[in-house]
């Protein structure tokens, strides 16, 4: 069966080749256990033990920003599309940091093995049971990173919102301070962000949304239980629409041909902003897609599919979404 990550990878490179989930709920906790020794208990229930805490770190790119939103700079990143491309690490200097891939499941054991890393972070998936990075179809070759150092890394699991606080519990183990203004700043205008996202759906209640991913054969229907993000979403007011026939093998979806596009008939389309707004222009070739009566509308954001790990991203996305509820016409749903 193909894997989520491998699925993932393929919609967000889905752009490029035209030109061309529920959680472990695994409290993740770090400590000094004594002297220089350091531990760490991950998303996945592993404790990782080391006599010294880690300094040379090798990272995801995902994990990558996480840390260094706290102050944490990996040695290291591979990545499963081009760095230039990937929305979570725009606003960081990658100056000195070594490239290791940029192609899902290629990473440059050899070069990574020249960094001597002390520790390897990624996020672990629940439902495969694996690391970015490590899980079903990455090249066998690649996986020899796993020998290079010890693998950790917060659970992508039932909330965007416990992966970040995972991630900033381990960067606090590994030296960041948190005490710091610019932290302090970004996760005080996050928490504003959730509580006017809350007001707002609560002033625009019975509002529905759908979050798709569009490509030129199919339109792919998320599955909110296994997108961490979409949960948060539904936690704060949105009603986010859970679509009724997940494909059984790859439960992550429910896959619709474009004929039948408007079996869901939104308030409000939550768009995979991985490879936005190409994808949009896919389904506005397709002429069912105006038979999505919130896709005649226009009423359409970007959904920041799996790819954010920081309270910055995360207060920038929910701005965007809270003026888009705002913005939708209560007479939509009625017509």
């Amino acid at each position: 069966m193909q894997s989520l990550r491998s699925l993932l990878a393929v919609l967000a490179l889905a752009a490029f080749a035209a030109v061309g989930l529920s959680a472990c709920g695994s409290d993740s906790s770090a400590s000094d256990s004594g002297g220089d020794a350091w531990s760490y208990t991950d998303g996945s229930g592993k404790t990782v033990e080391l006599d010294a805490r880690p300094e040379r770190i090798i990272a995801h790119a995902h994990a990558a920003a996480a840390l260094m939103s706290f102050g944490i700079r990996p040695v290291g990143i591979y990545a499963d599309t081009p760095i230039k491309d990937d929305p979570g690490l725009e606003r960081f200097d990658l100056e000195g940091i070594e490239i290791l891939g940029e192609t899902w499941g290629e990473i440059d054991v050899a070069k990574a093995a020249e960094l001597q890393p002390d520790l390897i972070v990624a996020d672990y998936w629940p439902p495969e049971d694996s690391y970015s990075g490590f899980e079903e179809g990455v090249k066998e070759k690649s996986k020899k990173l796993a020998d290079l150092a010890p693998v950790v890394g917060a659970a992508m699991a039932e909330s965007t919102v416990k992966l970040i606080e995972e991630y900033e519990n381990l960067a606090e183990s590994l030296g960041a301070d948190l005490d710091n203004d610019e932290v302090g700043a970004e996760k005080k205008r996050f928490e504003d962000a959730v509580e006017k996202f809350k007001e707002t759906t609560a002033a625009n209640e019975g509002i529905q949304a759908l979050a798709v991913s569009p490509t030129p054969d199919l339109l792919y229907v998320a599955v909110p239980e296994h997108a961490p993000e979409l949960l948060d979403f539904s936690n704060w007011g949105l009603d986010v629409i859970t679509p009724q026939d997940p494909d059984k093998k790859f439960p992550y979806w429910e896959n619709l041909s474009w004929e039948n596009a408007d079996k869901y008939q939104p308030d409000l389309l939550l768009i995979d902003d991985r490879n936005y707004p190409s994808n949009l222009r896919d389904a506005e070739k397709q002429p069912t897609w105006a038979s999505i009566r919130a896709a005649k509308e226009g009423v359409v954001v970007p959904w920041p599919a799996w790819w954010m790990h920081t309270y910055a991203d995360y207060a920038d996305q929910l701005e965007r979404m809270t003026k888009a509820i705002e913005g939708i016409d209560p007479d939509l749903g009625s017509e």
